[in-house]
């Protein structure tokens, strides 16, 4: 793949031919823009265009979820089946959460994502998703009740974590450790406030927290006090009580979780 003259185009920016390999969902977008916005110096006309582009999905964004209610965030991968494990590890743990008052956000695809979403809606919770432009004809999946397709990843990121109080990160691949990072250096920085982080599924996520504690604390590449809006457990009571006291000393004293009636 080339690079775009510097000079101003006198067209305007084509898209590339979409992608017409099979690939799963989210890998690879149907035309990618993200591609073109990292290849370096495209003009200032190609780049104007391109801020134009970001800020209307930006306002697509803050339009679509204003007003919508404290959310927590479930990451996780978008491979598994209704039959896995994890998968009704999600559904449960996004039923809980819509219980205690959260409305339940997620990356609006299939799996862990998808699970979490049809729990919360088992319960009659409100559930929300943050989809990514697909490769094919692939679609958010049905248990939503209001969503909002991104063409870029950093945009669909940020909508993802503006609106939650708390996140959870089930078994995933690299899209669910980037997340999960992000908000740990997010709030490492000051970027954001404390939110709580709870890693469901301790046979998965253990090794990740034995190095946090094993090498990169005792190396000195953070600090102790930094992992501490991290748990990790199996403990369905235990993770929502850690997200409801996180959520709830970030929303204020005015502003408390409605749990949902008969909770």
């Amino acid at each position: 793949m080339t690079r775009h003259s510097n000079s101003p185009p006198t067209t305007p920016e084509a898209p590339e031919a979409p992608i017409t390999a099979s690939h799963k969902w989210g890998t690879v977008p149907r035309y990618p823009y993200d591609r073109h916005l990292t290849l370096g110096d495209s003009g200032l006309l190609h780049e104007r265009r391109r801020a134009f582009r970001i800020f209307r999905e930006l306002i697509k964004g803050f339009r679509t979820f204003h007003k919508i209610g404290p959310c927590a965030t479930v990451f996780g991968s978008a491979r598994f089946q209704q039959d896995h494990r994890y998968y009704q590890l999600a559904r449960e743990a996004g039923a809980r959460l819509a219980t205690a008052g959260f409305v339940v956000m997620t990356g609006g695809g299939p799996g862990v994502m998808e699970a979490a979403n049809r729990g919360a809606k088992d319960v009659g919770g409100f559930s929300v998703g943050c989809n990514i432009e697909l490769p094919h004809e692939e679609q958010h999946n049905p248990y939503l009740d209001r969503w909002v397709e991104f063409r870029y990843f950093f945009v669909r990121k940020l909508m993802l974590i503006k609106y939650s109080y708390a996140f959870f990160g089930m078994p995933g691949g690299f899209g669910t450790m980037d997340e999960i990072f992000e908000v740990t250096t997010l709030i490492q920085t000051g970027k954001i406030a404390s939110f709580p982080v709870v890693l469901m599924g301790t046979e998965y996520w253990n090794p990740l927290f034995d190095f946090i504690h094993e090498s990169m604390i005792r190396e000195g590449t953070i600090r102790a006090d930094e992992a501490l809006p991290l748990l990790v457990t199996d403990d369905f009571d235990e993770a929502v009580e850690f997200a409801v006291r996180g959520a709830e000393r970030n929303l204020g004293r005015k502003r408390k979780l409605k749990p949902l009636a008969g909770a």
